[in-house]
């Protein structure tokens, strides 16, 4: 088996073991792609959290790593409206295309977040607080990217006694 099949697999496991149990068990009217998409929004915030916490702890004197980390974070934007355009491909009871469109995505997203958690444990502590945000940010980007590429649920079949609002139930005792 090549390294490339491993990873492959252990993506596939993350996707069919972890989240999907957990998709899964999501609310019938919250799915799991809107779960994820709300996971890569408090992504997106916690990022903004983390260079403005930079920028005060710096003192906003370095302007080109100021440009160059607001020009990442309108990329990270960017790929936030892609996904939500893409919303009209995932259809309950349907396989989700974005499980085989995002594997690069997501295979390379988990080196990323464990790098910037490596960097916020070996931060000196001025920075701490700024690198911790992004870290979070990171893990909460990689969490949304499985939720969006699970299986969504079919829809539930509702009888017509439920339609109707009417529970019927058989009588104790059987009989009419």
């Amino acid at each position: 088996m090549t390294l490339g099949e491993r990873i492959t697999r252990i993506d596939n496991w993350l996707l069919d073991d972890v989240c999907q149990p957990i998709a899964d068990r999501l609310p019938e009217r919250f799915p799991a792609f809107d779960a994820g998409m709300s996971c890569q929004f408090g992504s997106l915030l916690l990022s903004a959290v983390s260079i403005i916490a930079v920028f005060v702890l710096t003192g906003m004197n370095d302007f080109g790593n100021m440009i160059f980390n607001v020009l990442v974070w309108c990329l990270c934007v960017s790929f936030f409206i892609g996904l939500s355009r893409l919303r009209v491909l995932v259809k309950p009871g349907k396989p989700n295309p974005l499980r085989h469109m995002l594997v690069s995505v997501r295979i390379i997203s988990i080196p990323f977040a464990l790098y910037v958690v490596y960097q916020a444990v070996t931060s000196p502590p001025t920075f701490g607080t700024a690198v911790w945000f992004n870290a979070f940010s990171n893990i909460v980007f990689v969490v949304g990217l499985y939720l969006i590429s699970c299986q969504p649920r079919p829809p539930r079949v509702r009888t017509k006694e439920e339609v109707w609002g009417h529970q019927f139930a058989p009588r104790p005792g059987g009989g009419f």
